[in-house]
């Protein structure tokens, strides 16, 4: 395990409340923000000021809350959004500009020279009220590189903290986002670079993780993935995937990624999948004989890490593929002691009932079974 100067930007607050039809009240603003900041993430986007007086006043509470972590803002590269970020009492913010060709030339009617005039008079400005800036490259994965070196290269000129590579349509894969990323730590070394990805092909995780593994040093993730269409890479499935895959320990303590997961679905009403990775509730629950018996010898056979560096336990379950090591494991869970012949017997009678249920089973069905008892419960 080595540790990494990655720095992890969380922007639940921000692009995780894009989601469609999300909406946080200012108590469950303030309440994620402490999570974030509590568990040692280093950054929290945590905002849109160009939104209005509601928006700016909610961000103003995060910044008196006096955190750890670096408060950051989203704006356009506009001066007049800058001066809504700096009333807020900020002292970073993200200025974020179109850069892709098919944006410049479609969606905003401009050319590459008044997107570089752009990020000339929003980053000068910037600087000269001494914030800290990241360029925000939207639709960075689909722009052509040399512009992206050249807005780069005006970002270190004029004194920009870093860029961020917005993979915004979530098109990238991870080997091109590794090449992409790679190239541009190479044409301009001085400027820090952070990835942003989306997850419309199920990818924006191992994209974050490309990204950082080419050199990013800060990457963007949002609670449970949450964010524009399919999403955002999820904080706990980057964190983890860099600490288990990769070896790179990013300093985040982890333990209670399940009970901020919990949360931020209650309150976004985006309730978990019960396989989400790494938080859902039965990503630790094993059925199958092999792999049940594997795992009640030694959890390493079949779990990647413990359960309980996410706040999770593990469990067995009895069902249709449960094998007779399974069975007699969950009995003497509930104080049942059952020989391999009576297992044997009860695990007829149990995958019986699983499939006539089409689910597993219930511990009150488990001992109603082994109680023999003839009026046993109504399936649902």
């Amino acid at each position: 395990m080595t540790t990494s100067p990655v720095i992890i930007d969380d922007t639940t607050l921000r692009d995780g409340e894009q989601t469609a039809g999300v909406v946080f009240s200012r108590r469950e603003k303030i309440a994620i923000a402490r999570m974030l900041d509590a568990i040692g993430v280093g950054e929290i986007e945590c905002g849109i000021p160009a939104m209005g007086s509601e928006e700016q006043s909610s961000i103003r509470a995060l910044v008196d809350l006096g955190l750890s972590a670096r408060l950051i803002t989203w704006n356009r590269a506009l001066v007049p959004e800058i001066k809504a970020s700096i009333a807020c009492g900020v002292q970073a913010v993200d200025i974020s500009l179109s850069v892709s060709d098919q944006m410049i030339v479609h969606k905003l009617h401009k050319s590459r020279d008044d997107v570089k005039e752009q990020l000339k008079i929003a980053l000068g400005f910037a600087k000269q009220h001494d914030l800290y800036v990241s360029v925000g490259g939207e639709d960075a994965s689909r722009a052509d590189l040399s512009f992206l070196v050249e807005l780069m290269k005006i970002t270190r000129a004029m004194g920009g903290d870093r860029f961020r590579f917005c993979d915004t349509l979530g098109i990238m894969d991870p080997f091109t986002t590794f090449d992409k990323v790679t190239f541009l730590r190479k044409a301009v070394p001085e400027v820090d670079i952070e990835v942003h990805t989306h997850n419309d092909l199920g990818m924006a995780t191992a994209n974050a993780i490309a990204g950082v593994r080419a050199g990013a040093k800060f990457v963007n993730t949002t609670i449970n993935g949450l964010g524009e269409r399919a999403g955002n890479a999820a904080l706990e499935e980057v964190v983890m995937g860099l600490k288990h895959a990769c070896g790179i320990e990013t300093g985040v303590e982890t333990h209670r990624f399940r009970e901020m997961s919990l949360f931020v679905a209650k309150a976004s009403h985006r309730p978990l999948s019960v396989s989400k990775p790494v938080v859902g509730s039965r990503v630790f629950a094993h059925e199958s004989g092999l792999h049940a018996d594997g795992v009640i010898k030694d959890p390493r056979n079949y779990e990647g890490f413990d359960p309980a560096e996410v706040g999770l336990t593990r469990s067995i379950v009895v069902g249709k593929h449960s094998g007779t090591g399974g069975l007699i494991e969950r009995y003497r869970s509930r104080g049942i002691v059952i020989g391999r012949k009576q297992a044997d017997h009860l695990l007829e009678l149990t995958r019986a009932m699983s499939c006539k249920r089409k689910r597993d089973l219930t511990n009150c069905e488990l001992i109603a079974i082994y109680l023999g008892e003839e009026a046993l419960p109504k399936a649902a």
